[in-house]
């Protein structure tokens, strides 16, 4: 089934990534019309403002190293957040420039050193907020000076509350004797679809720019190499998960998940200030209001080990 990438990115696990509820097949969302595609629950609400909220606090805290410089690169760090009909108006303009259903790493990292050349390109193409609709093509001179793409995934949890954190990993039998966890252990994990890793390897190999993963939590952020990624799924280190997913509009999809254990990954960035919780709301044409809540605020400061990683390249 082909999605509408509106529904795609909007997309929630029906039951939450780290920690599964036993017994519980769907999650049915209370009747919510906000727009054609009836965006049900505050869980969708809070889709996207998360996400841009994680890659906002990873480039300030890669450009603060006065070393490196990122900028947004995919489609959601450049899509409306306060308005739910702007938000889907947007992805029509995407799909309309036959670039919605194509996946691109969220953020660009560059050397210091270039950012005159890159706020130079963005600017007369008319800011980063139109990248998402040009074509690579257009984009070459910009993406070959870049030394590195992230792909962020976020999680709200405090990563060092979670009940398995800083616990070693153990022989399973699941994994042949191998290293690892069992399947009901909940810790901090790096989470990458099955479907984005072949088109997430096809920018990388198309693009000769090697793609990590950064994964923000509350307090604290890991990385991980797609290569790396790629090996521990090769040598069965890591499995796949099965999670039902829901997009707004109702459907439900079922999807291949990979979650790695932060033990296989280099530490990113820990706060030296930690978000806040606000409460937000929308209001449909009708007056009812759906209140929900969302990160505001907050900054990381990157670790030296992402910064042995950056400098390696």
């Amino acid at each position: 089934m082909i999605m509408h990438p509106f529904e795609r990115v909007l997309s929630v696990s029906s039951i939450n990534f780290e920690l599964e509820l036993r017994g519980v097949k769907e999650i049915f969302w209370a009747d919510f019309l906000l727009n054609p595609r009836k965006l049900r629950g505050s869980d969708f609400l809070m889709r996207w403002p998360q996400g841009v909220w994680a890659e906002k606090r990873l480039i300030d805290a890669v450009n603060k190293t006065n070393q490196f410089y990122a900028i947004p690169y995919g489609p959601s760090g450049a899509a409306p957040t306060e308005d739910v009909r702007a938000f889907e108006l947007y992805f029509e303009r995407l799909e309309h420039a036959g670039l919605g259903n194509i996946k691109r790493p969220d953020l660009l990292v560059f050397k210091g050193s270039d950012k005159s050349f890159v706020d130079k390109f963005t600017s007369a193409i008319g800011g980063e907020s139109e990248l998402p609709f040009i074509t690579e093509d257009q984009l070459q001179d910009l993406i070959q000076k870049a030394i590195l793409a992230i792909e962020c995934e976020n999680s709200l949890w405090v990563a060092e509350k979670m009940p398995a954190y800083a616990t070693p990993m153990k022989p399973q039998k699941r994994l042949g004797g191998k290293m690892g966890f069992s399947k009901s252990a909940v810790l901090p994990t790096i989470i990458i679809k099955e479907e984005d890793r072949i088109p997430l390897g096809k920018w990388q190999a198309d693009n000769n720019i090697p793609i990590h993963v950064w994964h923000v939590f509350f307090e604290r952020a890991y990385g991980i190499s797609f290569d790396e990624a790629n090996r521990l799924v090769d040598e069965e280190l890591i499995l796949p998960t099965e999670q039902i997913f829901q997009a707004p509009g109702g459907a439900t999809t079922k999807k291949a998940i990979y979650k790695y254990y932060y033990h296989y990954a280099y530490q990113l960035g820990i706060a030296n200030e930690r978000p806040i919780l606000v409460p937000a709301y929308i209001e449909d044409k009708n007056g009812h209001i759906l209140p929900y809540v969302k990160f505001e605020g907050g900054t990381l400061e990157i670790m030296p080990d992402a910064i042995e990683v950056l400098n390696s390249y």
